[in-house]
């Protein structure tokens, strides 16, 4: 089926037309104005290397509502040793550059193209990408990264450099999420590991419903200060 050709101007076809892979266009930038815009209409882009730029919103669509997240015995109990610290918006660049790098089975190479953490790093710049990190003994032992607008967090990219590091920034990203009353986690597409905190796939359209909604709401603009702390984050979710 054809493939709708971006062109420098701003506009996406709609969603619905997607083919059934999930690809909406091909081409454009990943110029700030362009990724905001891609994002509000449930779209986001996933480039590899030598590649033209693909764009994509798939049927179904993962997603995860923090007010009904669920974090194992664990990693509360992780939490509470205490030898991690959570942080937001303090490494934006080493972070995506850490998901840049990290190995992922099955996959050869990676979809963070230089252009892409260039993109991001603009995004950070304007105050709607944000990083949310764990250090231990002043070392960033991992994390992840993403972009906010309205009550909608839109998961990116995430990796380890230690034991449960990744896992502990996400579970307290959830907990901030729903203590400020987010509507969903977009997880873009399914992955085992996402689906242990609740992830789950969505229709299309309850998606960008969904999203329509929440994006009625006002952005969390600017650098992230997290209210609650791993443990007290954590607390709010349940177990399972």
């Amino acid at each position: 089926m054809p493939v709708y050709l971006l062109t420098k101007e701003l506009v996406f076809p709609p969603p619905e037309g997607a083919s059934p892979e999930g690809v909406v266009a091909i081409g454009g930038d990943l110029s700030p104005e362009r990724l905001l815009l891609a994002y509000s209409q449930g779209i986001f882009p996933w480039p590899s290397e030598g590649m033209p730029l693909l764009w994509f919103s798939p049927d179904p669509r993962f997603v995860l509502e923090p007010s009904s997240a669920h974090v194992p015995r664990s990693l509360r109990k992780r939490a509470k040793k205490g030898d991690f610290e959570i942080r937001c918006d303090t490494a934006f660049t080493q972070v995506i550059t850490g998901c840049k790098r990290a190995y992922r089975p099955g996959q050869r190479g990676t979809w963070i193209t230089r252009e892409m953490v260039r993109g991001y790093e603009r995004l950070f710049e304007l105050g709607y990408a944000h990083s949310i990190e764990c250090w231990m003994n002043g070392v960033l032992a991992g994390g992840l990264y993403g972009v906010s607008l309205g009550k909608m967090f839109f998961g990116e990219s995430m990796f380890a450099e230690a034991p449960d590091a990744s896992k502990l920034a996400f579970a307290t990203l959830l907990g901030n999420l729903a203590h400020w009353g987010f509507d969903l986690v977009d997880c873009q597409v399914h992955t085992e590991h996402l689906e242990r905190f609740g992830a789950e796939d969505w229709p299309r359209r309850r998606f960008l419903d969904v999203l329509h909604r929440s994006l009625a709401n006002e952005t969390r603009r600017g650098k992230w200060t997290f209210e609650l702390g791993a443990v007290e984050a954590i607390a709010k979710l349940r177990e399972g």
